[in-house]
């Protein structure tokens, strides 16, 4: 009878949400296939792809030393205990005791020492499925805090690539920004020189110092922010800013190639978006758990334990005794309180599913959004080397005819302004093109080039 009991299971059966698919990624024509999960499987080494050999070795560290990834592993190791209890309220509980009471009165027969030993077992047969629910619920709580430790480990990495590439943006400016320093202070030089000798206006000094004493401070800026980057990159390695120091070196400013048809299996391997629909699972496993409470519990309980006067009336068959025992218990009326409940966790699975459905829709927008970004970018690069060349063949020749007193130092200044503007233009260009490229193989759930995806053919 327990065991047909136990079939009865009252929790709702589990789809997961429906969610509208589009045909096609709209800024990269790739189409969409039916999902299955892929959360768990290899992301590979995504930053590996920037062809970047201290970026490799600190990803690395930070998956080794990074506090917010010990913390979700250390999350992940809780709600895998939480499994096991729960599980272990599927089976019977033995228990053991024994004590010894020692009495005394006037008399002699109000005197004596009694002895016990007792072994215990109860067990609650699981009729409606609650207990199993609760495990279930357990076991999609377990498995969202699995994908939280692939998400913090996804977060961690992305934000030290973006941490990191800025830094080397940061020396590729200021080597930028000292070299002009150099030439401006080679501007002064001159100006200074054509006043002395009376061919231009004190003017042409004053505006050669303003320009140098301006190049100087964007420097000294550039410089703070390098090393607001490198201690970024100190934390997210799981040190002290002040024990950390990454030496200068040249930048390697390579974008991955995105693939002109991402395949929709990469989204599905998106820690949030495995997390939210394992949410939804545990939700629903709840409003069984609720429901159980409309139907009778049902305990068994059994007990066999001697009592003498000394601890050998233990070990005699004529001091045993023993029990058996069932009790049912059935709420008549709570006014409500059951159905209210039952309300509750059905309230809560729907906020989950929204939840999700939004975690999806936000997935998809991201995606899009970083697709455009890499392609506009990738679309401005050659415009911004051309804008640089002509700047740079503009300034030098200006500065030429200033020489030779043929144009005004304003002329030199707003030329060599345009300069740099169009340099660092370009550089803040190149390591945004990186950033989107983080960023878009953060929104992906990892790296395109994972060994598990299918090929051309399928």
């Amino acid at each position: 009878m327990v065991a047909l009991l136990s079939a009865c299971a009252v929790i709702p059966a589990y789809q997961p949400p429906d969610l509208p698919m589009p045909a096609v990624f709209k800024e990269a024509g790739a189409t969409w296939a039916p999902a299955a999960p892929a959360d768990a499987l290899d992301r590979g080494a995504w930053w590996e792809m920037f062809g970047d050999a201290e970026l490799n070795r600190l990803s690395e560290q930070v998956q080794l030393s990074n506090q917010n990834i010990a913390a979700a592993v250390a999350a992940y190791a809780q709600a895998q205990a939480v499994v096991r209890q729960q599980r272990a309220g599927l089976f019977p509980s033995v228990s053991l005791s024994g004590g010894a009471t020692r009495s005394g009165g006037e008399g002699a027969s109000r005197s004596g020492t009694t002895t016990q030993a007792s072994l215990g077992v109860d067990w609650a047969p699981d009729l409606w499925g609650r207990l199993q629910n609760g495990v279930n619920s357990a076991q999609a709580n377990a498995q969202a805090s699995e994908a939280d430790l692939a998400s913090a480990r996804l977060s961690a990495v992305g934000a030290l690539a973006a941490a990191y590439f800025q830094l080397r943006e940061a020396d590729a400016e200021i080597d930028l920004l000292q070299a002009t320093v150099d030439g401006y202070e080679r501007s002064l030089t001159i100006a200074q020189n054509r006043y002395a000798a009376g061919v231009v206006a004190q003017t042409d000094v004053l505006q050669a110092q303003t320009q140098l004493a301006n190049a100087r401070a964007d420097l000294a800026t550039v410089r703070q922010n390098r090393a607001r980057f490198e201690h970024a990159v100190a934390v997210l390695t799981g040190q002290a800013p002040a024990a950390f120091a990454l030496a200068k070196a040249p930048w390697v400013a390579q974008v991955p190639e995105v693939p002109l048809g991402l395949p929709s299996t990469l989204l599905q391997r998106r820690p949030d978006i495995a997390a939210a629909e394992r949410a939804v699972a545990a939700a629903n496993a709840q409003i069984g758990i609720q429901r159980s409470a409309y139907f009778p519990s049902l305990s068994l309980g059994a007990s066999l334990g001697n009592t003498g006067s000394s601890v050998a009336d233990l070990f005699r068959a004529s001091s045993t005794v023993w029990s058996l025992g069932l009790s049912i218990a059935q709420t008549l009326f709570d006014a409500g309180a059951t159905a209210a409940r039952v309300d509750e966790a059905q309230a809560a699975r729907d906020a989950r599913v929204a939840i999700y459905r939004q975690t999806v829709l936000t997935a998809f927008q991201s995606v899009e959004d970083q697709l455009t970004v890499l392609r506009t970018l990738q679309e401005q690069e050659p415009l911004r080397r051309e804008a640089v060349s002509a700047t740079e063949r503009t300034a030098q020749q200006l500065l030429n005819r200033y020489r030779e007193g043929q144009v005004s130092f304003t002329d030199v200044v707003t030329a060599q302004a345009s300069a740099l503007s169009a340099q660092r233009a370009l550089l803040q260009l190149q390591v945004n093109r990186q950033l989107a490229a983080v960023t878009l193989i953060q929104s992906l759930g990892g790296g395109w080039q994972a060994p598990w995806l299918p090929g051309p053919g399928g």
